[in-house]
């Protein structure tokens, strides 16, 4: 499966894409593979159409972005990277779109230290794109100009929200793990 705009390479030590037939699987060498990569959820809301097309002001757009996993079974995970962009004119909001989109990996004799790594930059490195095009082609649906989401640094975005636990850990107030820009783009 290749992500529009083309494939993610990530390189982590002692991990490779490998053949998954029964000789190899059969054996110990680490196998990370996509089974799946799918729009879990969409939604788009123009609560204030047609009026707030008439506004000549320019909206200004806030990106929340989260990512979460979850074991779906003995070595399949399920990485799901949810992105809600919020548009608004002044109080009124021009529109409001939601995606979640989802990818199964296969995650077999990798080292228990390296999994989460994986699952919190790998995995949505992978799936990101196709999130991007999704809620792309959802905004220009509405006859507005598209809204390009920018590329997310997954392994900052991961290390901000380790640094963030270890906060909660030890009684810390948390650090916000949220994107937002005002101009459409999300950075982490």
């Amino acid at each position: 499966v290749e992500p529009p705009g083309g494939a993610v390479a990530e390189d982590l030590p002692g991990i490779s894409m490998t053949d998954t037939s029964p000789a190899t699987a059969a054996g110990t060498q680490p196998v990370f593979q996509v089974q799946r990569v799918y729009l879990k959820d969409a939604s788009l809301e123009m609560p204030a159409a047609p009026m707030i097309f008439l506004e000549s002001e320019g909206p200004k757009v806030d990106v929340q972005l989260e990512v979460t996993d979850a074991a779906v079974m003995d070595a399949l995970h399920e990485v799901v990277v949810r992105v809600t962009v919020t548009a608004k004119i002044k109080d009124k909001v021009l529109f409001l779109v939601e995606g979640k989109q989802g990818g199964i990996f296969e995650m077999r004799n990798i080292p228990a230290e390296q999994k989460p790594a994986i699952l919190g930059i790998v995995c949505p490195g992978i799936v990101y794109p196709y999130l991007r095009a999704n809620i792309a082609d959802r905004i220009s649906r509405t006859g507005l100009p598209p809204i390009h989401l920018s590329e997310i640094n997954f392994e900052a975005f991961y290390q901000q929200r380790m640094a963030a636990l270890a906060q909660q850990a030890t009684g810390q107030p948390p650090l916000a793990a949220q994107v937002a820009s005002g101009n459409g783009a999300a950075s982490a």
